[in-house]
């Protein structure tokens, strides 16, 4: 059947659900999922995009090198900016990607992902012993361990001192959700003033950490990064590097103590766990959708004809794991389903570089947390949890729990 052109279909406007939105993105997406996998939507920031739902639709557009990353290949007629710093491999096709995708792989191989285990045990420590000396024996796990882990083991290997890791988080959330666009402009000149003196610093005076060998790595030919895309690097190394970590450990902990069976599962079998992290990441995991894909040409998406031009692609990775073909029974939180092959890192040339450090952290977490916390509830009732804004990372702001 020939492809359809829906370039005037009406605009379904995503603002209009509400609170639902992200409060219960799933079942929004699932509805969409049964009238079609494309949708032309104008998102709560209010910019049009090409939605894209299902396992096999996504994971395709995720992979496809028709579709363009780099904003330069945004149609000018778009409302919005990229909110990027320096020169980022997040944004870049082809041969730029690959080759600061290789500068990365040789600072950042995976013996030393390994090498972090102890330090990320000894920060969980820390971290749970601060949270169980409440007296009350109640806390907000988002800024209790959530958060607090994967902001200081990312610090930690780029070389960030302690004094400056707060404002981090505060310079990284207009980044990931509907802020104004003057606090987000803001947020991302604060923090290009403050890695660019980073960056120059680490060429004065190398140390151990990540930050240090990517100044200094180079390749056969002499090739290194520039400041602009050590800059890049920097920003996406330290924003993906605890955003992502912090929603999953968050979310993987609120779909643990609202399906009390499989916590109970779990407690009695820790060698679960690691199964227990893929059914997290693949239920509700921490990313709602990719970023924005540009069209070159016209496009055929699971047969609906996308002009060309620079109009956007947006696919819902959140969606791949409740969908039905690919994983029955989706809306059954169940730590024994074989549940790898999600897309919760993506998939493709731009699959996320963190995933295995992701992956350490919140076994860790997850294990001390349930280990050291007999009896460990949620503290509110699951409706009156409010959720991250912004379609690109899911997860509470806050996650009230208590322990006996």
């Amino acid at each position: 059947m020939a492809p359809t052109s829906r370039a005037t279909d009406p605009i379904i406007d995503l603002a209009s659900v509400g609170p639902d939105l992200a409060r219960d993105s799933h079942e929004v997406y699932a509805r969409l999922r049964e009238r079609g996998p494309v949708h032309r939507v104008r998102t709560p920031s209010g910019v049009v995009v090409w939605l894209v739902l299902g396992y096999d639709e996504v994971r395709a557009v995720l992979a496809d090198p028709r579709l363009s990353k780099d904003w330069r290949n945004a149609s000018p007629e778009q409302p919005v900016q990229p909110v990027t710093i320096g020169v980022s491999m997040f944004r870049s096709d082809g041969p730029r990607h690959t080759r600061l995708r290789r500068f990365v792989n040789r600072a950042f191989p995976p013996r030393r992902v390994a090498s972090l285990e102890p330090r990320v045990r000894e920060t969980t420590d820390a971290l749970l012993d601060a949270m169980l000396a409440a007296p009350d024996r109640r806390a907000d796990l988002v800024e209790a361990l959530a958060f607090p882990l994967p902001i200081t083991v990312i610090c930690d290997l780029l070389g960030v001192p302690a004094p400056e890791r707060d404002a981090f988080r505060r310079w990284s959330e207009p980044l990931v959700s509907s802020a104004p666009p003057a606090e987000t402009r803001q947020a991302v000149t604060a923090m290009a003033d403050y890695l660019d003196g980073l960056v120059r610093a680490k060429r004065d005076r190398p140390g151990d950490d990540l930050l240090s060998d990517l100044v200094a790595v180079g390749d056969e030919d002499g090739d290194r990064l520039s400041q602009d895309e050590l800059l890049g690097m920097c920003q996406l190394l330290l924003v993906a590097g605890f955003e992502t970590t912090a929603n999953l450990i968050a979310n993987g902990v609120l779909a643990l103590l609202t399906h009390p069976d499989q916590l109970a599962l779990l407690r009695a079998d820790p060698s679960l766990m690691e199964n227990a992290v893929e059914e997290m990441l693949r239920y509700d995991g921490p990313v709602e959708t990719s970023s924005f894909r540009f069209t070159l040409d016209p496009i055929e998406i699971a047969g609906t004809l996308i002009p060309g031009g620079g109009e956007i692609v947006l696919p819902v990775i959140s969606d791949t794991g409740r969908a039905p073909e690919r994983f029955p029974e989706p809306g059954r939180f169940d730590i024994t389903r074989e549940a790898h092959g999600h897309l919760a890192f993506g998939h493709g040339p731009h699959f996320c570089l963190g995933a295995p450090l992701a992956r350490l952290e919140a076994r860790i977490a997850l294990g001390a947390l349930l280990e050291r916390c007999p009896g460990l509830a949620l503290d509110t009732h699951p409706a009156l949890l409010s959720w991250r804004s912004g379609l690109l990372i899911r997860g509470p702001h806050h996650l009230p729990v208590r322990w006996t």
